[in-house]
Order: C-alpha cells, then structure tokens, then sequence
C-alpha cells in the first residue's frame, strides 16, 4: 500500500507540513535548530564528510513530505552536522526533481522545511551542462543568476518575490575568497528529464544562459521566499548538446561526478565553513 504524500492535498498548507517535517527532524536528531541548509546534487555527495561531525543520519522517508530519490547518485538521507566553527548544518541528500512529476510543492519541501528549522543560508549544487566551450568537465562553477523554463513555480497565487540578487552576491564574493578562479554563469533549468537538444543549448544561449540542468531554479526561488540567502554551485559533468562533440549520457554525467568529487567537495567544505 502506498502512502499519499500529505503534499499532494491541494488543500493543504505546503507551509505547515514543512514545519511538521522540521519538528520531526528536531525530534528524530535531537538538534532544536540548524543555521545552514546544503542540497547535494550530483557529484557533490563528499563534501559532508568533511564539512565536520555527523551527529545524526536519518532515512528522507521517515520524515514528513519527503519521499525516495529518483536518481542515483542522490542519497536519500538527511544529516545534522556540527560544524568546526559550531554551526549546524542540515544537508539533504534527498532532492526531489521536477520531471518526476510530483509538482512543484514536493521539488521545494526540502527547502521550505530547511527554512522551517531556521537555517538562514541555503546552498543548493547540482550536476549540469556546460554551455561556455572552454570550460571542462569536473569544473565547479558558481551561479550568478537563473532563467526558468520549466513554465512552473512554487509560488501560489499572488505571491509577489523580488528575485533581484537571487544568487547573493555577498556569498559568491566569499566563495572566491577560498577560490579565486571560479568562474560563474547563468543557469538555465529545464524540465527534463530528456537533456536538451542541440538547438534549446542555442535558445538558451541566445538568452544569455551558460549551464543548462533540471533542478535548483525552482528550489532558489522557494528559499528566497522564505527569507534564506542563497549560493549556488554547478559542476560541470559534460559540455552541453552541440557544444560536446560526443552524445550526453547519464553514466558520463556519474563519471564526471565522481572523477572530480574529491576536488570539488573540499571546496565546498572550505566555503560551508566560511559562511
């Protein structure tokens, strides 16, 4: 028997059951209350380990609204970490991506509950496709700004959210005081789950897009209506259709991810705790 997610009630308050889903991590971790939030896309999984002490490891599934990631490489776990400089960080190892076709309240509950359990920063990283030629894949690269062609948005009704500096300026600017050769760009999520054609990298390009992906737009906005200040980071797993010389390939987006997981985790680490 499978269970309805409480998410799915479009009567219900996708608010509310963030809040339930921060007081049953409270209750299952014991930690009251968590400073950062950190989605781990694809590629990035490492870095919790050496963002400081994992304190509690809980399965997504035992808390509310969440449910099993679709996509390998995605945990499907929740960790309270202790940072060195005593900040508690919640990392979500269990992002929900919008061409599963849940909605958009199931993509951004991991956000919403983030903010629920008064995480003020939210970092969210992801896999994606490299528009600018001369970047390589296993890049990390910051986002500077987003375009969303989903044709979705977690916002309800007239729900008004100034996007201006969506992307915090301030955070990226620390960000590069640990590297300072990161480079940055303007990510373009798409609603997938096919990669794109040769011809949507061009449209995208043509509208000042650099990285092209299936997640984090819909999750950015989210944060900045709940109040959080938001980074983001894309490694860049391959070159982008008609950019790449060869066809995409989801086992070449994991090659990529692990290859440069090492790398790029530790940066990550290095940045969560600077913040």
């Amino acid at each position: 028997m499978v269970t309805q997610n409480p998410l799915d009630d479009p009567a219900a308050d996708p608010f509310e059951i963030a809040r339930q889903a921060a007081d049953d991590i409270a209750r299952i971790t014991g930690v009251d209350r968590h400073d950062i939030a950190l989605t781990l896309g694809s590629g990035w999984g490492r870095a919790a380990e050496l963002i400081g002490e994992t304190t509690a490891t809980i399965p997504a599934t035992e808390v509310t609204g969440f449910s099993k990631p679709a996509l390998e490489g995605h945990a499907g776990t929740l960790r309270s970490i202790l940072a060195e400089n005593g900040k508690r960080i919640l990392v979500i190892g269990a992002r929900t991506h919008f061409y599963e076709g849940h909605g958009p309240r199931r993509v951004v509950h991991s956000v919403r509950t983030a903010a629920a359990t008064g995480a003020t920063t939210m970092v969210l990283t992801n896999g994606a496709g490299g528009i600018k030629a001369d970047w390589q894949p296993g890049q990390p690269v910051l986002i500077s700004d987003h375009i969303n062609l989903t044709g979705a948005s977690p916002l309800e009704g007239a729900t008004f959210i100034d996007l201006t500096d969506l992307y915090s300026a301030r955070l990226r600017d620390l960000a590069r005081t640990i590297e300072p050769n990161l480079d940055e760009g303007v990510y373009c999520q798409f609603r997938g789950p096919q990669y794109e054609t040769p011809a949507e990298v061009q449209m995208a390009k043509s509208f000042g897009g650099h990285i092209v992906g299936m997640s984090t737009a819909l999750e950015a906005i989210a944060a900045r209506q709940s109040g959080m200040e938001v980074l983001g980071f894309s490694l860049i797993t391959n070159l982008a259709a008609g950019i790449s010389p060869t066809p995409l390939s989801h086992a070449e987006v994991i090659e990529a991810g692990q290859t440069a997981e090492p790398v790029i985790s530790a940066l990550l680490a290095r940045v969560i705790g600077a913040l």
